[in-house]
């Protein structure tokens, strides 16, 4: 089985060194006789950033099936969150690339490895009806309380507009001054004529 390895470290000043990792999961891969094709190593980058450029480099390889498995060394090396982590993971699942975390015992080849995965994705999903519920609640919290959600509407004299319009002036440049868009006076106007 080719086999890609992915360690990483957030900080590079603290003494921290990514070949405790590579080590361990070489080491791992050569009892399972797996043969370790490529490794990607993202230094001083920490797991909330959006772009690490070897995980991406990894995922795109995944794409292309240069390799039939992924071996980290723990989950929280790969997944910026919960949520990034099982789409990462069902990405992988669709590709028919496999997962392997070592410290965590997390092998998705195995029906244990793919119970874990369905319990994890389960907890994603738990995790986002619970932010879901919250921003819910504290909306009509501040509903209740008469605090007004959403943008504010801008004020825009329209006796003001209709004015310099008739004065031959662009409504992108009438726009531009009052820092609205063409469209809201386009809006406001139509607005204004109908109540006349």
């Amino acid at each position: 089985m080719k086999v890609a390895l992915y360690g990483r470290v957030s900080t590079l000043d603290k003494g921290q060194d990514v070949d405790l990792q590579l080590r361990e999961l070489r080491e791992y891969c050569h009892r399972r006789g797996f043969e370790v094709t490529q490794e990607y190593v993202d230094k001083g980058i920490s797991g909330a950033k959006e772009s690490r450029p070897q995980l991406n480099r990894l995922m795109s390889d995944a794409k292309q099936r240069t390799f039939d498995c992924i071996v980290v060394w723990r989950l929280d090396r790969f997944g910026r969150s919960l949520k990034h982590l099982v789409t990462a993971l069902a990405d992988l699942e669709a590709l028919g690339v496999t997962f392997v975390s070592l410290k965590d015992g997390f092998d998705l080849s195995t029906p244990s490895g793919r119970l874990m995965f369905q319990i994890v994705g389960a907890m994603a999903e738990f995790e986002r009806n619970l932010i879901r519920e919250r921003v819910r609640a504290g909306m009509q919290n501040a509903k209740a309380k008469g605090i007004r959600l959403g943008r504010r509407s801008a004020v825009v004299d329209m006796v003001a507009v209709s004015e310099r319009r008739a004065n031959g002036e662009s409504l992108r440049a009438i726009a531009h001054d009052l820092r609205v868009s063409p469209a809201l006076l386009v809006k406001r106007s139509k607005a204004s004529t109908a109540t006349v």
